[in-house]
C-alpha cells in the first residue's frame, strides 16, 4: 500500500485513479457515464452495488472491463431459480483419497457479477449477501475468506417481471448503491 505524505497528496492520487480508470472504461463503455462513475465510486469505496434494469446494458463487459484494466480476477454468477447455495460458495468433495477437499465456487474473485439475482429463491441469495456482509463463506463449519479487494456487482430485473423474488429491505442495506 502507498503512504502519501498529506491528504491532498492521497487525494489528488485517488482523482488521478479514478480519471484513469474512467478514461480506459470509456474506451470500451460508451453513454454510461453516471452508471460507471457510481461503479467506480463503490469499488473505491469498498463497497457493494445494485443495478436495476433489463437485460442488455453492457453489464457483464463494463464488470470484466474493470477487472481486467484493474487485473484483478472476475467471475459471473448467473442466478437461476434452480441455483443452490453451495454453487455460489463452493462445497466439500471426497477426494480419491477419501477425505473431503473444499473446492471453491465463483465467489471467490476479487469482482463478482451477480446477474439476475432476483431470480433465485432467498436461500441462495442470503449466501451472496452473507459472503458480501462477512467477506468471507462458512461452508461445513469451516470459515474461507474471500481475496481482498472483493466487490460485488448485483444486478436486478424490475420487481413486475414474472418469476422474481424481491430482495428484502434488510438485505438491499449490504449495497451502497442502487444504481437505476
Amino acid at each position: 500500500m502507498t503512504q502519501f505524505k498529506s491528504d491532498v497528496e492521497a487525494v489528488d492520487a485517488l482523482a488521478q485513479a479514478y480519471k484513469d480508470l474512467s478514461s480506459e472504461i470509456g474506451k470500451v463503455i460508451v453513454g454510461q457515464d453516471d452508471v460507471v462513475r457510481a461503479v467506480i465510486i463503490t469499488l473505491f469505496s469498498n463497497g457493494h452495488a445494485l443495478l436495476v434494469g433489463v437485460p442488455g446494458l453492457a453489464k457483464t463487459l463494463l464488470v470484466s472491463t474493470i477487472a481486467e484494466v484493474l487485473d484483478l480476477d472476475f467471475k459471473r454468477i448467473q442466478f437461476t431459480p434452480d441455483l443452490m447455495p453451495s454453487d455460489i460458495t463452493g462445497n466439500e468433495i471426497l477426494d480419491e483419497e477419501r477425505r473431503f477437499r473444499f473446492t471453491r465456487g465463483p465467489v471467490f474473485a476479487n469482482i463478482v457479477l451477480a446477474d439476475e439475482i432476483n431470480r433465485t429463491p432467498p436461500k441462495t441469495q442470503a449466501a451472496l449477501l452473507e459472503a458480501m456482509q462477512e467477506r468471507a463463506v462458512t461452508v461445513s463449519g469451516q470459515r474461507h475468506v474471500l481475496p481482498s479487494p472483493f466487490f460485488v456487482l448485483a444486478t436486478q430485473n424490475p420487481i413486475e417481471q414474472e418469476g422474481t423474488y424481491p430482495l428484502p429491505e434488510a438485505q438491499l442495506d449490504r449495497f451502497m448503491f442502487n444504481i437505476p
